[in-house]
């Protein structure tokens, strides 16, 4: 993997963690195309620059964190159950990685629920300050969901958030805060996986994990910013039929002879 090769990964990574569209079928499609080899230094780049995503979330709502207490104990109800989860399916879950065919499942039919989200959920108004524990750890119980590859954590989350009576606005806002304790674990579990690849880097590639973990954190905050936009004016539907035109395209290539992996 080159220089430019890391840039254009680690701008996926930012565009695509935080909007609810999966960056599992974003990575697979861009790092075939790229010609990019699936070694294990790539694996461990491309769990290592979601640290980079993670910081822009804790600059964009540092006054969030700052401010309220209360809200670690919700992000911490919320983040038990995936945890929970987590360890007990992981093995699981990384067969599930294997299949292309579940990513691509997984994204049309996330987009087709993407298509309804703003009817079932229009009169919600309730604000984070009104979220309880348990409605806290029932969105966790949503965000499970994202274990499967291509569900995407971002749409688990806010979906989650939506039906507990979040608006779209607040409801997102917790799913990129929730992000937050959430990547952390998962990628320093995977870091652990592949920390002989830290121990064993070369300069050149200390410098891709460098610029990886700059352009996602820069690309993250921009992403963010314009998702919160497009959000409140055209809602899902946007998100949904792309999710479903990325998840047929996966199914479509193998029928033309492409063959993609993870």
């Amino acid at each position: 993997m080159n220089l430019w090769q890391a840039i254009l990964l680690a701008v996926v990574e930012g565009l695509t963690e935080f909007l609810p569209v999966s960056s599992t079928g974003h990575m697979i499609i861009v790092s075939h195309f790229l010609g990019i080899s699936n070694d294990d230094f790539v694996k461990f780049f491309e769990v290592n620059i979601q640290f980079g995503a993670i910081l822009s979330v804790l600059v964009l709502y540092r006054d969030r964190l700052l401010r309220s207490f209360s809200i670690y104990l919700k992000l911490m109800a919320a983040f038990v159950p995936t945890a929970i989860l987590g360890l007990l399916l992981d093995d699981y879950v990384d067969s599930l990685l294997e299949s292309v065919q579940v990513v691509a499942a997984s994204l049309c039919l996330g987009g087709v629920v993407l298509l309804f989200v703003d009817k079932w959920f229009k009169n919600n108004k309730n604000t984070l300050e009104e979220l309880t524990l348990g409605k806290a750890a029932a969105i966790g119980l949503f965000q499970s969901i994202s274990m499967v590859p291509g569900v995407s954590r971002s749409a688990a989350t806010i979906i989650g958030g939506q039906a507990q009576g979040l608006s779209k606005e607040q409801a997102a806002e917790f799913s990129f805060l929730l992000a937050v304790p959430t990547m952390a674990a998962a990628s320093g579990l995977k870091l652990l996986k592949y920390k002989d690849q830290l121990l064993q880097a070369s300069s050149d590639q200390w410098l891709l994990l460098a610029v990886g973990n700059i352009v996602a954190f820069v690309v993250a905050i921009l992403a963010i910013k314009a998702f919160i936009g497009v959000l409140m004016r055209a809602g899902f539907r946007p998100f949904g039929y792309y999710r479903i035109a990325v998840g047929a395209l996966l199914l479509l290539l193998p029928l033309l002879g492409v063959q993609l992996s993870l």
